[in-house]
């Protein structure tokens, strides 16, 4: 006996999955690209460890792990005491990074604390002003220009940063009210 409903257990390849399949694109190649990245590292460290010696390797290391953890932990204080600030009402210190610059300093931290050279170089880049620079604003253009919720909060939240910082962002819309000379007058100016 049938009851007319399809199969739940056959299954079935529609135009839909086979689209969402297709979507999913770098996504899918991330754990092959992790598996690459990490024998490149293994084979740097392997040449390195040849060409300089087995002590050399582990000083690499141990340094990199040392100076990323008080990167992380420099970089965790001053964004307490930032955020101590902002909760007592105090205005930022002139010295303050801009938005963004505590997230590069905790990711370059972070990435002199994985073992390898390539990881080592990526989180110097992300510690070295002028690279850093560089990278925020990619980063905030590329944000700027998703569609998804982020955007906006990210489009206004620095927008809010360069006003505290007495800059004039880049607002394509001005507030305010529009007053046309050819609108009626109030009731109370007929009489």
């Amino acid at each position: 006996m049938t009851t007319g409903s399809p199969d739940p257990y056959r299954a079935r390849h529609t135009g839909a999955t086979r689209a969402a399949r297709r979507r999913r694109g770098p996504l899918a190649l991330l754990p092959v690209a992790v598996a690459a990245l990490a024998l490149l590292e293994i084979w740097l460290l392997t040449l390195l460890g040849r060409a300089a010696g087995g002590l050399t390797v582990f000083l690499v290391l141990a340094a990199g792990v040392v100076v990323g953890a008080l990167v992380i932990r420099h970089a965790g204080r001053r964004a307490w005491h930032r955020l101590a600030a902002q909760a007592k009402g105090e205005p930022e210190p002139q010295g303050a990074s801009p938005a963004g610059g505590g997230v590069l300093t905790m990711l370059g931290g972070l990435l002199l604390m994985i073992p390898g050279l390539i990881s080592d170089a990526l989180g110097l880049l992300c510690l070295f002003p002028p690279t850093a620079r560089l990278m925020r604003r990619g980063v905030a253009r590329s944000v700027e220009r998703r569609t998804w919720p982020v955007g906006p909060a990210f489009r206004q939240a620095t927008d809010e940063a360069r006003r505290r910082q007495g800059r004039r962002p880049d607002d394509r819309v001005v507030p305010g009210e529009v007053v046309r000379d050819d609108d009626p007058p109030s009731g109370d100016d007929n009489n």
